[in-house]
Protein backbone atom coordinates (compact mmCIF):
# COMPACT_ATOMS: atom_id res chain seq x y z
CA UNK A 1 0.00 0.00 0.00
CA UNK A 2 2.85 2.37 0.89
CA UNK A 3 4.47 1.74 -2.48
CA UNK A 4 1.21 2.48 -4.27
CA UNK A 5 0.89 5.83 -2.48
CA UNK A 6 4.51 6.74 -3.27
CA UNK A 7 4.06 5.95 -6.98
CA UNK A 8 0.75 7.84 -7.12
CA UNK A 9 2.19 11.03 -5.68
CA UNK A 10 5.48 10.72 -7.55
CA UNK A 11 3.59 10.59 -10.84
CA UNK A 12 2.32 14.09 -10.03
CA UNK A 13 5.81 15.35 -9.15
CA UNK A 14 7.93 13.62 -11.79
CA UNK A 15 7.15 10.52 -13.89
CA UNK A 16 10.83 9.51 -13.79
CA UNK A 17 10.57 9.45 -9.99
CA UNK A 18 7.61 7.05 -10.27
CA UNK A 19 9.55 4.87 -12.70
CA UNK A 20 12.54 4.86 -10.34
CA UNK A 21 10.32 3.85 -7.42
CA UNK A 22 8.78 1.02 -9.43
CA UNK A 23 12.18 -0.15 -10.69
CA UNK A 24 13.74 -0.03 -7.21
CA UNK A 25 10.87 -1.95 -5.66
CA UNK A 26 10.93 -4.56 -8.41
CA UNK A 27 14.70 -4.97 -8.11
CA UNK A 28 14.40 -5.36 -4.35
CA UNK A 29 11.76 -8.09 -4.56
CA UNK A 30 13.65 -9.98 -7.27
CA UNK A 31 16.97 -9.91 -5.37
CA UNK A 32 15.18 -10.70 -2.11
CA UNK A 33 13.62 -13.77 -3.73
CA UNK A 34 17.01 -14.90 -5.03
CA UNK A 35 18.53 -14.31 -1.61
CA UNK A 36 15.87 -16.35 0.21
CA UNK A 37 16.22 -19.17 -2.30
CA UNK A 38 20.01 -19.11 -1.87
CA UNK A 39 19.68 -19.16 1.92
CA UNK A 40 17.49 -22.26 1.68
CA UNK A 41 20.01 -23.92 -0.63
CA UNK A 42 22.81 -22.91 1.74
CA UNK A 43 21.04 -24.59 4.68
CA UNK A 44 20.58 -27.75 2.60
CA UNK A 45 24.23 -27.69 1.57
CA UNK A 46 25.54 -27.13 5.07
CA UNK A 47 23.45 -29.98 6.45
CA UNK A 48 24.54 -32.38 3.71
CA UNK A 49 27.70 -34.48 3.60
CA UNK A 50 29.67 -32.43 1.09
CA UNK A 51 33.37 -31.69 1.42
CA UNK A 52 34.43 -28.56 3.29
CA UNK A 53 36.06 -27.13 0.15
CA UNK A 54 32.81 -27.50 -1.79
CA UNK A 55 30.94 -25.66 0.94
CA UNK A 56 33.50 -22.85 1.02
CA UNK A 57 33.43 -22.50 -2.77
CA UNK A 58 29.63 -22.42 -2.78
CA UNK A 59 29.50 -19.78 -0.05
CA UNK A 60 32.06 -17.64 -1.89
CA UNK A 61 29.99 -17.82 -5.07
CA UNK A 62 26.91 -16.83 -3.07
CA UNK A 63 28.75 -13.88 -1.56
CA UNK A 64 29.88 -12.73 -4.98
CA UNK A 65 26.42 -13.17 -6.46
CA UNK A 66 24.62 -11.21 -3.80
CA UNK A 67 27.12 -8.40 -3.62
CA UNK A 68 25.23 -6.96 -6.59
CA UNK A 69 23.12 -4.94 -4.15
CA UNK A 70 26.35 -3.63 -2.65
CA UNK A 71 27.59 -2.66 -6.10
CA UNK A 72 24.35 -0.87 -6.88
CA UNK A 73 24.56 0.93 -3.54
CA UNK A 74 28.20 1.82 -4.15
CA UNK A 75 27.26 3.75 -7.29
CA UNK A 76 25.48 6.19 -4.99
CA UNK A 77 28.95 7.20 -3.73
CA UNK A 78 31.32 6.66 -6.65
CA UNK A 79 31.53 5.44 -10.22
CA UNK A 80 35.14 4.33 -9.78
CA UNK A 81 35.18 0.56 -10.34
CA UNK A 82 38.38 -0.04 -8.29
CA UNK A 83 36.87 1.82 -5.33
CA UNK A 84 33.66 -0.20 -5.66
CA UNK A 85 35.65 -3.46 -5.67
CA UNK A 86 37.71 -2.31 -2.69
CA UNK A 87 34.65 -1.17 -0.76
CA UNK A 88 32.67 -4.34 -1.44
CA UNK A 89 35.65 -6.56 -0.62
CA UNK A 90 36.38 -4.80 2.66
CA UNK A 91 32.68 -4.62 3.46
CA UNK A 92 32.19 -8.34 2.87
CA UNK A 93 35.23 -9.16 5.00
CA UNK A 94 34.13 -6.93 7.87
CA UNK A 95 30.54 -8.20 7.78
CA UNK A 96 31.77 -11.81 7.76
CA UNK A 97 34.11 -11.13 10.71
CA UNK A 98 31.32 -9.47 12.69
CA UNK A 99 29.00 -12.32 11.83
CA UNK A 100 31.44 -15.05 12.84
CA UNK A 101 32.83 -13.37 15.94
CA UNK A 102 29.97 -11.21 17.09
CA UNK A 103 26.80 -13.26 16.69
CA UNK A 104 26.76 -14.38 20.32
CA UNK A 105 27.56 -10.90 21.59
CA UNK A 106 24.92 -9.17 19.46
CA UNK A 107 22.32 -11.85 20.27
CA UNK A 108 22.53 -10.81 23.94
CA UNK A 109 21.12 -7.39 23.08
CA UNK A 110 17.46 -8.20 22.50
CA UNK A 111 16.35 -4.86 21.08
CA UNK A 112 19.40 -3.74 19.10
CA UNK A 113 18.14 -5.25 15.83
CA UNK A 114 14.83 -3.40 16.29
CA UNK A 115 16.71 -0.12 16.70
CA UNK A 116 18.62 -0.75 13.50
CA UNK A 117 15.41 -1.55 11.61
CA UNK A 118 13.65 1.59 12.91
CA UNK A 119 16.70 3.63 11.94
CA UNK A 120 16.59 2.22 8.40
CA UNK A 121 12.87 2.92 8.24
CA UNK A 122 13.33 6.55 9.24
CA UNK A 123 16.19 6.90 6.75
CA UNK A 124 13.93 5.49 4.03
CA UNK A 125 11.23 7.97 5.00
CA UNK A 126 13.70 10.84 4.81
CA UNK A 127 14.85 9.67 1.38
CA UNK A 128 11.28 9.43 0.08
CA UNK A 129 10.43 12.89 1.38
CA UNK A 130 13.63 14.30 -0.16
CA UNK A 131 12.60 12.76 -3.50
CA UNK A 132 9.42 14.85 -3.25
CA UNK A 133 11.44 18.03 -2.68
CA UNK A 134 11.56 18.26 1.12
CA UNK A 135 14.99 19.33 2.37
CA UNK A 136 16.58 18.00 5.54
CA UNK A 137 19.91 18.92 7.10
CA UNK A 138 22.71 16.48 6.23
CA UNK A 139 23.23 15.56 9.90
CA UNK A 140 19.65 14.42 10.51
CA UNK A 141 20.04 10.83 9.21
CA UNK A 142 23.23 10.02 11.18
CA UNK A 143 21.77 11.66 14.29
CA UNK A 144 18.61 9.57 13.88
CA UNK A 145 20.70 6.40 13.66
CA UNK A 146 22.79 7.32 16.68
CA UNK A 147 19.81 8.28 18.86
CA UNK A 148 17.74 5.21 17.97
CA UNK A 149 20.66 2.81 18.50
CA UNK A 150 21.46 4.41 21.87
CA UNK A 151 17.82 4.11 22.94
CA UNK A 152 17.54 0.47 21.87
CA UNK A 153 20.95 -0.38 23.32
CA UNK A 154 19.74 1.10 26.61
CA UNK A 155 16.57 -1.01 26.44
CA UNK A 156 18.69 -4.09 25.72
CA UNK A 157 21.03 -3.36 28.62
CA UNK A 158 18.05 -2.87 30.94
CA UNK A 159 16.65 -6.22 29.77
CA UNK A 160 20.00 -7.90 30.49
CA UNK A 161 20.17 -6.27 33.91
CA UNK A 162 16.62 -7.37 34.78
CA UNK A 163 17.31 -10.92 33.59
CA UNK A 164 20.50 -10.99 35.67
CA UNK A 165 18.57 -9.85 38.78
CA UNK A 166 15.94 -12.54 38.24
CA UNK A 167 18.62 -15.20 37.84
CA UNK A 168 20.36 -14.20 41.08
CA UNK A 169 17.38 -13.72 43.25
Amino acid sequence: MFFLVVVYFSLKVNPILALSAAFGSTAFFITDGFKKNAEDKEKQLLSSHVSAWSKILYLEILDATFSIDGVIGAFAFTVSVPLIFLGNGLGAYIVREFTVRGTDVIAKFAYLKNGAMYSIGVLGGIMVLEAFGKDFPFWLAPLNTLVLLIIFMGLSLRELRDASKKARG
